[in-house]
Parts: C-alpha cells; structure tokens; sequence
C-alpha cells in the first residue's frame, strides 16, 4: 500500500495517545481493489473506539465498523488496512490477529508495536489462510 507520510503520521500518532492500550483503526483506500492491492493509495485514516478499552486485544464495535464502511464506501473507496497497536509485544501479528483476520480477506493488517518503550515501529501483513506475509508500506 502507498500511504503518504501524514497519514502514517496521524495513525502513528493515534496510537500515541493512548500507550497503554491497544488503539486501534482502520485505512480507506483507492485504486486496484483485486489482485494488485499492493497499488492501492491510502487517502484516509479512521479512528475507532477498542470497545475493550484494553492492553491485550482490540475489538471496533460492529455498529462502529459499520458506519466506517458504509463513510468509506461512499466516497468510492474501500478499507485497505485495519491497524492496531500491540502495547507488550513486538509489531507481528498474533494468534488472535490472525483468527479476526480470517473474516477480512485482501485488508492489510497494519500494526504499530510499542514494546519496550522503544519508538513505535510499524509493520503491515496480508493475513490469508492463516499464512502471515510482510507487506511494504510504501510511505511517500
């Protein structure tokens, strides 16, 4: 995915708020929205609530996801990205991750970890049959 640097920004900066907890969004796209979603251009980050309010998981109320997707759909775009924070743990997608992904097949998985205190260090995956593969972001 092509994402411009204010808008890894704005994300980077989302999760930022809240270091403690997971925080968690989702990216709308446009362009390519098949086989070569790797030319799709990130044009708009959406915050989300966790409705868990916690360090361990995330979880976007279905009521919430869906007004994001109706907002997205809309404006011709579609989701292209799901983000979250991992607070304890390294930017890698968990087992948990993997399991919800299942329900998003195509969606990038991007995850900001903020382990150790260090600076956040963000990574994107394709999640598909259970099989977790390191994506580009491609930040201009």
């Amino acid at each position: 995915m092509k994402i411009s640097r204010q808008l890894l920004d704005d994300l980077v900066n989302h999760v930022l708020e809240d270091p403690a907890n997971e925080i968690c969004g989702v990216v709308a796209v446009e362009g390519d929205d098949g086989a070569g979603r790797e030319d799709a251009s990130a044009v708009q980050v959406y915050r989300a609530a966790n409705k868990h309010a916690s360090p361990m998981k995330f979880e976007i109320e279905p009521a919430e996801l869906l007004a994001l997707y109706d907002a997205i759909d809309e404006r011709g775009w579609r989701i292209g990205a799901i983000y979250h924070s991992h607070v304890r743990s390294r930017a890698y997608p968990s087992q948990t991750d993997v399991n919800f992904a299942a329900n998003w097949p195509g969606v990038e998985w991007i995850i900001v970890g903020l382990a150790a205190g260090e600076q956040p260090d963000v990574h994107s995956y394709l999640i598909e049959d259970g099989a977790i593969r390191e994506v580009p972001l491609r930040v201009s």
